[in-house]
C-alpha cells in the first residue's frame, strides 16, 4: 500500500519491524520568584540506526553512538555527515509579572507551542523527536481571559547553526547565499475566553511568512507542507463545551494569502491561497458507571485543490497553469490524536467521519476502540500522510476518493502510582478503491505497537 519503489519486499506481503526509543532530561532552576530557566535534552534513537550497513566493520561499529555516518552514501566513513541522536528540545527563560504587570509573562527561547487539542499546534510527543519552536511568547492571564502573542522563527538562512562570531553563511543549502528575506516566520495571536459557564471559546489568528525561494521546498506541488515562498493568514476559532455528561468540540479555520507556483525562480507569489477546515466531536460519558464509558462521534473536513500537482513533474512541463492553492495547511499538529493511530492521514484534503468508544475497567486501565472512514475532499488532490507529506500522488484523471477504513484498539495499563505505563495498540486498514486505481495494486494493512513510558 505504501507505493515505494525499489524495495524487494514492497507490495502486498511487505513487512517491517523496528525499535525506537527516546529519553528526555529536563532541568529547571528558579533564578528568582518570577524568573525561571528550563532546559530539556533529548536523546532520540532507532536501534541499529547509528551504523553504516554497507561498511559494518568500519563506521558501522556500535562504538559510534552519537552521530551515525550518512547511510544514504554507501561506503561513507565514520567522519561523514549524518544524523545525531542528542539534541535540545527546550531551552528558555520564563519571566512572570513582566515589567511589574500582574498576569503578564514572557517565555523566550526554544519552547513547546501547544494550543487547543493539538489540531494545529501540538508537541507531537508520540514521534521520536516531536515539535519545538524558537522564539518569544507573551502571555496575559486573567480569570476570564488568557491571551498569547508570539513570534517564532522556523527557518533562518543568514547564519549557519552555531556559526562562530556571527560569521555569515547559508544555513539551508537550497537557499544559496545568505539572504535577509529568505527566512520563515510564524506569528500567533491566540485567546481563551473563560467567562461563559461550561464553555471555552478560543479565537485565534496566525500569519506564516516563508521567504525561502519558491523552488526550494516545492517538490510535492502546491500541497507541499510549509511550502516556500508564501504568505498565509489563518483566522479560526475553537469552542469546547462540557455540561453534565455531554462534551462537544468544534474548531473551524480559514486560510488565505498568496504563494509562489514553484515553477522557475522568479519568487512571484502568483497563486491565491483559499483553504479551510473544520473538526467536530460530540461525546457522552456515563460518569455514574464504574468503568466511566464514553461514546463519541466525530467529523473532520479539510479542503484540497484539484490542481495541486500543477507544478510537479510532467504536469509542470505541460504548462498547466497554477492559479489556486486550496489545500489546507496543517501546521504543527499532534496528528495521531485525530487521524488514527496508523497515521495514514492528516488534516489536509480530508473527509473523516468517525466513532470512538472508551472505558476505564479499573483505576489503572484505559481501553479505546476507534473507527474512521477516510476520504479525499478533492479526488484530484493527493493523499497526505500523518506527517503531512504526500503518501500517494493522485492521478490527473482520478475520480475515486474513498481511501479506506481504519479500526484501532488501544489498551493502557498504569504501574508504580502512574509513573510507568504500558501501551499496546493494534490497527487495521481496509483499503478503499482509491488505492487500487492510483497505485495499480491494493491490499489491507495491519499495524501494531508496544510502548513503555516512564516518568520520574
Amino acid at each position: 500500500m505504501n507505493g515505494q519503489a525499489g524495495r524487494a519486499n514492497a507490495g502486498k506481503s511487505a513487512n517491517d519491524f523496528y525499535v525506537q526509543q527516546w529519553a528526555r532530561l529536563g532541568i529547571g532552576y528558579d533564578l528568582s520568584r518570577d524568573v525561571n530557566f528550563y532546559m530539556e535534552i533529548i536523546d532520540s534513537a532507532v536501534w541499529g540506526g547509528n551504523g553504516n550497513p554497507v561498511n559494518a566493520g568500519n563506521g558501522g561499529d556500535p562504538l559510534n553512538h552519537n552521530c551515525g555516518p550518512n547511510v544514504a552514501t554507501p561506503g561513507a566513513g565514520a567522519g561523514s555527515a549524518g544524523a545525531c541522536r542528542l539534541g535540545v528540545r527546550a531551552a528558555y527563560v520564563l519571566v512572570r509579572n513582566l515589567a511589574g504587570v500582574q498576569g503578564l509573562s514572557m517565555k523566550a527561547g526554544r519552547q513547546y507551542v501547544i494550543f487547543g487539542n493539538h489540531s494545529l499546534f501540538g508537541h507531537f510527543d508520540w514521534a521520536n523527536t516531536g515539535y519545538s519552536h524558537d522564539g518569544v511568547m507573551f502571555q496575559y492571564d486573567t480569570k476570564t481571559l488568557t491571551s498569547w502573542l508570539g513570534w517564532l522563527r522556523n527557518s533562518e538562512t543568514d547564519l549557519a547553526q552555531a556559526a562562530p562570531v556571527g560569521s555569515s553563511g547559508p544555513n539551508i543549502v537550497a537557499t544559496g547565499n545568505a539572504d535577509a528575506s529568505a527566512d520563515a516566520d510564524l506569528f500567533l495571536f491566540y485567546n481563551q475566553i473563560k467567562s461563559v459557564p461550561g464553555f471555552l471559546i478560543e479565537p485565534y489568528y496566525a500569519l506564516y511568512i516563508n521567504g525561502i525561494p519558491e523552488s526550494s521546498n516545492a517538490a510535492q506541488g502546491l500541497g507541499t507542507p510549509k511550502r516556500s515562498s508564501q504568505k498565509r493568514h489563518m483566522i479560526g476559532n475553537r469552542t469546547e463545551m462540557r455540561k453534565g455528561n455531554w462534551d462537544f468540540i468544534n474548531e473551524t479555520a480559514w486560510q488565505f494569502g498568496r504563494m509562489g507556483d514553484g515553477i522557475g525562480t522568479d519568487n512571484n507569489q502568483n497563486v491565491h491561497i483559499n483553504a479551510w477546515a473544520t473538526r467536530n466531536w460530540l461525546g457522552y460519558t456515563w460518569y455514574e458507571h464504574r468503568w466511566k464509558p464514553r461514546v463519541a462521534i466525530g467529523f473532520d473536513y479539510a479542503s484540497g485543490d484539484g490542481n495541486a500537482n500543477c507544478s510537479v513533474g510532467a504536469t509542470a512541463q505541460a504548462g498547466y497553469a497554477c492559479r489556486t492553492a486550496n489545500t489546507f495547511e496543517n501546521f504543527f499538529p499532534t496528528n495521531y490524536l485525530h487521524a488514527g493511530y496508523m497515521l495514514n492521514h492528516s488534516w489536509r484534503n480530508q473527509i473523516q467521519p468517525q466513532v470512538n468508544v472508551e472505558a476505564r475497567p479499573s483505576a489503572r486501565d484505559h481501553v479505546e476502540i476507534w473507527a474512521q472512514r477516510h476520504y479525499l475532499a478533492n479526488a484530484r488532490d493527493n493523499w497526505y500522510r500523518g506527517a503531512q507529506g504526500v503518501l500517494v500522488f493522485s492521478r490527473s484523471n482520478n475520480t475515486s476518493n474513498h481511501l479506506g477504513d481504519e479500526v484501532d484498539v488501544a489498551w493502557t495499563h498504569m504501574f508504580a502510582d502512574g509513573k510507568v505505563s504500558a501501551v499496546t495498540t493494534w490497527g487495521h486498514f481496509f483499503a478503499g478503491e482509491y488505492i487500487g486505481r492510483n497505485l495499480g495494486t491494493s491490499s489491507n494493512q495491519t499495524w501494531g505497537m508496544v510502548q513503555l513510558w516512564m516518568n520520574f
